[in-house]
């Protein structure tokens, strides 16, 4: 079976502040004076290299999101999400054409099922000298049933999920709006976290790229289905169409907004 395997340290991991679980622990992300490894600012948008660098051969990098811990993406002013997705996106493509790095990972966790141990709204960046781009993903994976489309970027529901439930995706072509992507992306976690579950306290978002086209998935996380970790069996719930529907509706004026 060909995968992509490396070295996860875990000395380093355990040296991570997490709070989450542990609210009492003190957020580094807070204590601006006293960061370190400041790549580049704009605003109170931070980029930085991971002090906890736990990925073997690889290079981590912070995106701080702002100076506020308690609030998140659904909260942000439309030009303060925007401002965000311009910043994360330009990094990425800057580290990718540094020629140092084969893949450049993009992501974002949030709560404590996501794999995140910050509650800070930050995203992260990984640089892989070494790594098979080819079996990152498949394009199916982020195709679907179409919720709205505009200035080239496309917003839909997984109809071929990566995992299962509530899995939304946006679609920016070559010279799509990026503004247009972060706004989906906010109505994307926005529904994800009021409106997929009431249980639903995580989700990730994973960006990707192929050429010069970006892909984004906004991913529920949620205690994972034995089917898919045992046996890799995804499942296609059979509301994927309603719940386009409902989007559609909830989020009209936000998706049609300018």
């Amino acid at each position: 079976m060909e995968i992509n395997l490396v070295e996860f340290n875990t000395d380093i991991g355990k040296t991570k502040p997490e709070n989450f679980v542990h609210a009492e622990t003190a957020c580094p992300f807070c204590d601006v004076k006293h960061l370190t490894g400041i790549i580049e600012t704009e605003g109170d948008i931070i980029f930085l290299r991971n002090k906890y660098n736990v990925i073997g051969g690889a290079d981590q990098f912070v995106l701080i999101e702002g100076r506020e811990c308690s609030t998140d993406m659904p909260d942000y002013p439309r030009e303060k999400m925007r401002r965000v997705i311009r910043m994360g996106v330009r990094q990425w493509k800057n580290l990718l054409a540094s020629g140092k790095y084969e893949e450049v990972l993009f992501f974002k966790n949030y709560g404590l099922m996501s794999g995140g141990t910050l509650r800070h709204p930050h995203m992260q960046l990984v640089g892989f000298p070494r790594l098979k781009s080819e079996l990152l993903f498949d394009e199916a994976e982020l195709s679907g049933i179409v919720i709205d489309e505009r200035d080239g970027v496309q917003f839909n529901i997984s109809n071929c999920p990566r995992v299962g439930f509530g899995e939304l995706n946006v679609v920016c072509q070559s010279g799509g709006s990026l503004d247009r992507l972060a706004d989906y992306l906010q109505v994307g976690v926005h529904w994800a976290m009021n409106h997929f579950s009431r249980k639903c306290t995580s989700y990730n978002i994973f960006f990707y790229r192929r050429g010069e086209k970006i892909f984004a998935k906004v991913m529920p996380r949620y205690a994972t289905s034995p089917y898919f970790v045992g046996y890799n069996i995804h499942f296609l719930p059979n509301n994927v169409a309603r719940i386009a529907d409902e989007i559609r509706q909830l989020y009209s004026d936000a998706l049609s907004a300018t």
